[in-house]
């Protein structure tokens, strides 16, 4: 796609049945605008030195028109993939995130809508309550239950009750809990290994899992050394007079 230099942000909305502007806009909402478009300008790679970008303000609706981008070829192509509304997870991940936000935002308030275009609207993405910005790569997200083990870091809660596992990565999950879960426990399992049964939705591509709740406190597996040993022992014995070459014979039919 053919380098552009500039790119209008626009942000509209209504607040006490009035339009939001350059000469009317809440002092918070105009800090956030801001600063997501310097999120989704920089992306994961930083790109673009926002320092290096030139901004204006215009009449009309909240808009920021930023100059200084023809070197940004990555930013103009993740707009050119984002025209397509199924594409979120082509993009990088900052600017998906941004345009998330903008989409969740919009969703909760249908005056809220967002809009990004070049001077020649070769580019022209609109984000509002109607439009369905996903992830379709990373949209497929299954229900399974799971045996998660780890140490319970902290448990319990006045209003939500929930149990916080830290995985062997390091990794510490939450996992919801009902109170009375936690209360026929008879033991205290605060800052100990647990094995715990879970339901939750698992991502088919990443393997992320979301919405966990608690089914219940299994038993931890036991390790037993000896009898682990005595099986290898066993098994070294019944298999001792069983030639190496066994499974190749068996697999070519020369047995």
């Amino acid at each position: 796609m053919r380098a552009l230099d500039t790119l209008r942000f626009a942000l509209d909305d209504r607040i006490n049945d009035a339009p939001v502007g350059p000469r009317r806009v809440p002092l918070g909402l105009l800090g956030q605008f801001q600063g997501e478009v310097e999120e989704f300008l920089k992306g994961s790679n930083r790109d673009i030195d926002p320092n290096q970008v030139l901004v204006s303000v215009e009449e009309g609706s909240l808009a920021l028109v930023a100059t200084g981008l023809m070197a940004a070829t990555a930013l103009w192509t993740d707009l050119e993939r984002l025209q397509n509304p199924s594409a979120l997870g082509l993009i990088d991940p900052k600017r998906a995130l941004v345009v998330e936000r903008w989409q969740a935002a919009a969703r909760k308030n249908p005056n809220r809508k967002y809009s990004l275009a070049d001077p020649g609207n070769a580019i022209a993405i609109r984000v509002d309550a109607s439009t369905d910005f996903r992830n379709q790569i990373e949209a497929v997200w299954v229900k399974v239950e799971k045996y998660l083990q780890g140490v319970i870091t902290d448990l319990g809660g006045t209003t939500k009750a929930n149990v916080h596992l830290k995985l062997e990565n390091g990794k510490v999950l939450t996992i919801a809990s009902s109170q009375q879960l936690l209360a026929e426990q008879e033991k205290n399992r605060l800052y100990k290994p647990a094995l715990l049964l879970v339901t939750a939705e698992e991502n088919l591509r990443t393997g992320e899992l979301r919405n966990l709740a608690m089914v219940n406190f299994e038993p931890a597996p036991a390790w037993d050394e000896a009898a682990f040993k005595a099986q290898v022992s066993k098994g070294t014995k019944a298999w001792a007079e069983v030639p190496d070459s066994w499974l190749e014979e068996l697999r070519s039919g020369n047995r």
